[in-house]
C-alpha cells in the first residue's frame, strides 16, 4: 500500500501547475513512476535510474508498483567487470560507474530480486558507501594481474567472498508474497524482456542510422547504440512520453545551468546570468556540430544517469522534460529536475527506450 501511496502523490503533484522561481510549469505528460530514492555515497546512478525505469515499465504493463533491488544489479555488474578487467590484464575500466544497458545485461544474466530480499547493506548499515569497497576490490584485482605466476582460477571465488563482506551474500532462493523464487524465476515472472530495449546516441564520428560502440569510459561492456541525428533523439523521447513510455537518460550535469537545489537544468545563452534559476531566458541554439564539439573536447561527458518520466511547458510554451534523479527527495522539486530542450539537445550522451516507443519512421530506418 505504501508504494501505491507514493504513486498517487506523484500523480497529484505533477497534475497541477508547478512553480520554480518565476518558472511556471504545466504538465503535458506524466508517466507512472515509483518513489525517489537515494544512491547516497556511491557512483551507482546508472543502477538507480535504470531500475527506476524498469519499475515504470512494470507500471506501464499494468503490474503493481514494485521496489526492485539496485544493489543486486550493482553486485552482479561488479563481478562482470572484474572478469573483464582481469582478462584484459588491467587495460579496462573498473570502478563504480556503468550504463543503462548494463542493468539490462545483468537482468538477463542474473535475474532480479526485490529490495526487501537484497539491499546491499551489512552489519546494520543504513547508508550505501562504496569507496572502501571499490578500493579493496580493485586492489585485489591489480594484485592478481601483477602476479608473475599467472592468475589462479580461484580468484573469482576470492572476489565473491570479498564482495560478500561489503554487500552481503545473495540468496539462491527467496520467498516473496508467499511464493518461492530464484532470481531468474522472479525476473521471468516480471515479464520484462531484455531484448526489447534499445540504446541511442547522436554523434557525427559514426554514421547515422547504424549501430556503433560509444567511446565513453563507463562503456566497459562495449554496449552498442543506434546513432541518429539529435532531432531524432528528441523525437524518440517525445513519442515515448506521449505513449506512456519513460526514458533512461545518460548525460552531463556539470553545467552551471544544472541545479538540483532549484530543480532545473537549463542552458542560458549567458551561462553566468545570475537569475537563470529565477526567470526563463534565452538559451543556446544547439546544433549537431556543437554537440560533437563538446563531446570531443570532454565538455560533455557521461557523468550521470537519470530517468525521464514526463514533459511540461513553461509560461512561454517552452518544453521541459521532467526528470527523476537519485539524490533523494531534495531541492525545489523534491528529487526531480525540469530539463529544458536545449539542455537535453547538448548534454544528452545517450538514451534507452523500449523498442515500441520508437516512432515508426525511425524504426523503419533502423530495421527494427
Amino acid at each position: 500500500m505504501k508504494k501505491h501511496l507514493y504513486l498517487t502523490v506523484s500523480f497529484l503533484v505533477f497534475s497541477v501547475l508547478s512553480t520554480v522561481g518565476q518558472y511556471n510549469f504545466e504538465t503535458v505528460y506524466h508517466c507512472g513512476c515509483t518513489a525517489v530514492k537515494n544512491q547516497q555515497r556511491t557512483g551507482t546512478c546508472w543502477s538507480f535510474s535504470t531500475v527506476s525505469y524498469l519499475e515504470s515499465e512494470l507500471l506501464r504493463m499494468g503490474k503493481p508498483a514494485m521496489d526492485l533491488s539496485e544493489m543486486y544489479v550493482v553486485r552482479n555488474i561488479y563481478a562482470d567487470k572484474a572478469r573483464n578487467y582481469v582478462l584484459r590484464q588491467g587495460k579496462a575500466n573498473f570502478g563504480q560507474g556503468s550504463l543503462a544497458h548494463d542493468v539490462i545485461r545483468a537482468f538477463k544474466m542474473a535475474g532480479m530480486v526485490p529490495e526487501s530480499v537484497y539491499n546491499g547493506l551489512t552489519d546494520g548499515e543504513k547508508v550505501h558507501d562504496h569507496g572502501d569497497m571499490e578500493a579493496a576490490l580493485k586492489g585485489m584485482l591489480d594484485g592478481i594481474i601483477k602476479n608473475r605466476n599467472r592468475p589462479n582460477p580461484k580468484w573469482q571465488e576470492a572476489f565473491e567472498a570479498l564482495i560478500d563482506v561489503y554487500m552481503g551474500k545473495v540468496p539462491q532462493t527467496f520467498t516473496y508474497e508467499g511464493k518461492t523464487y530464484t532470481p531468474q524465476s522472479f525476473a521471468k515472472e516480471l515479464g520484462i524482456h531484455p531484448d526489447d530495449y534499445v540504446s541511442f546516441t547522436s554523434y557525427t564520428h559514426h554514421p547515422f542510422y547504424e549501430n556503433c560502440i560509444l567511446e565513453i569510459p563507463d562503456n566497459y561492456s562495449n554496449g552498442s547504440y543506434f546513432n541518429v541525428p539529435v532531432s531524432d533523439l528528441r523525437k524518440i523521447v517525445d513519442n515515448a512520453l506521449a505513449h506512456d513510455f519513460t526514458v533512461s537518460w545518460d548525460g552531463d550535469v556539470s553545467e552551471k545551468g544544472f541545479s538540483q537545489r532549484h530543480g532545473l537544468a537549463v542552458l542560458p545563452a549567458d551561462p553566468d546570468r545570475k537569475d537563470r534559476f529565477e526567470n526563463p531566458g534565452p538559451e543556446i541554439a544547439v546544433t549537431q556540430e556543437l554537440r560533437q564539439q563538446t563531446f570531443l573536447t570532454y565538455e560533455t561527458t557521461d557523468d550521470h544517469l537519470m530517468h525521464i518520466i514526463g514533459m511540461a511547458k513553461d509560461q512561454n510554451g517552452t518544453p521541459y522534460y521532467i526528470v527523476k534523479n537519485s539524490w533523494g527527495e531534495t531541492g525545489a522539486k523534491s528529487g526531480y529536475v525540469y530539463m529544458s530542450a536545449p539542455y537535453f539537445d547538448l548534454k544528452t550522451v545517450g538514451i534507452m527506450v523500449h523498442k515500441d516507443a520508437i516512432p515508426e519512421d525511425i524504426r523503419s530506418k533502423l530495421n527494427l
